[in-house]
């Protein structure tokens, strides 16, 4: 919950956002076991409330994702409202409460509707090299992540940019989640890349977000997302480029109460020669821009990045709620 608050020219997200929800998940862990769910439901969503309240920044930026949303896709039911953006903030409290569900196993696998029209699933078990993952901060990603856990039993990795790896991965451990290593990457070090590569060859899957950029000084790309440009990070592409393995998307929804867990293949291989490294990578930056937005027609409210994506200049509150008004930085 930790980025729902994060005010312009503050520390970079990954630096602020991600200490916060360390301790979020250690607090919120205890108290699943102290009252369980049906008791700790009403707290947590009043928590969230709070932030709606006294997030203005968390609201503009959500506002401002609704507005370009509903500005891209020419669907004027998606502009932004007061009751709609306090529903992104609800979705966001009721996708806290099935994290915990499943990392204490009460999510299991036959309840997730899993799409795999390419059966993408069954190269987990073939005993081959692994492959990359590329998520975004749409729908639960613990859902997600959980696929290494609910009968998959694969190891997969996730690359972050937290410094508090080494805790989350201690509290995932007491969760049970034995198969999930989480991977602390702050630049793409020759180190890093051995580790990697070594875990690839073991038939280890990668995952890694595609819509959060990395600290500052780490590689960007500016593309068109929804309309208007946004900074996305080239880690992805230049992970797969330079460990030559292939890029699968992985989205989970929760469509009509249930959750919708999709793998999909993207990209056979990424390579490039010195010269047109850049531009070959912007243009698979600029697909996944384009997929990303067709996934948040499927689930408008599911978008949980709190903080001003686009890096636009502040609109005035009272945009938020008026019918008809469509962005113009387009």
């Amino acid at each position: 919950m930790s980025n729902l608050n994060q005010q312009p020219g503050s520390q970079h997200w990954a630096m602020q956002g991600e200490r916060g929800s360390f301790w979020l998940m250690k607090f919120t862990a205890a108290l699943l076991r102290l009252l369980g769910r049906r008791l700790l439901s009403p707290l947590l969503y009043a928590i969230v409330i709070y932030f709606f309240l006294f997030g203005r920044k968390a609201r503009h930026s959500i506002a401002e994702y609704q507005r370009n949303l509903a500005a891209w896709s020419g669907r004027a039911e998606l502009l932004p409202s007061r009751r709609s953006v306090f529903r992104q903030f609800m979705a966001f409290a009721d996708s806290l409460l099935d994290k915990l569900d499943v990392w204490h196993g009460k999510l299991p696998l036959a309840e997730i509707r899993l799409l795999d029209p390419t059966d993408l699933r069954s190269q987990l078990h073939q005993g081959g090299r692994g492959q990359l993952l590329v998520c975004g901060h749409l729908g639960n990603l613990e859902v997600s992540r959980a696929l290494a856990e609910l009968g998959e039993q694969v190891r997969m990795n996730v690359l972050v940019h937290t410094k508090h790896a080494a805790q989350f991965n201690r509290l995932l451990g007491e969760a049970g989640a034995s198969h999930l290593q989480l991977i602390q990457v702050s630049e793409l070090d020759p180190g890093i890349m051995l580790q990697l590569s070594e875990r690839l060859e073991r038939g280890e899957w990668l995952a890694i977000a595609g819509d959060r950029v990395p600290l500052q000084g780490g590689r960007n790309v500016t593309v068109d997302f929804l309309g208007r440009p946004a900074a996305f990070p080239q880690g992805p592409w230049l992970l797969a480029g330079l460990l030559r393995c292939p890029v699968n998307l992985l989205s989970c929804l929760k469509i009509d109460g249930r959750y919708q867990l999709q793998l999909e293949p993207f990209a056979a291989s990424v390579h490039w020669s010195r010269p047109e490294r850049d531009a070959v990578i912007r243009q698979w930056v600029q697909r996944y821009a384009e997929r990303l937005g067709q996934h948040c027609l499927s689930a408008p409210t599911q978008w949980f990045n709190f903080y001003p994506f686009w890096k636009c200049n502040e609109r005035d509150e009272q945009n938020v709620g008026t019918p008809g008004k469509r962005s113009t930085g387009v």
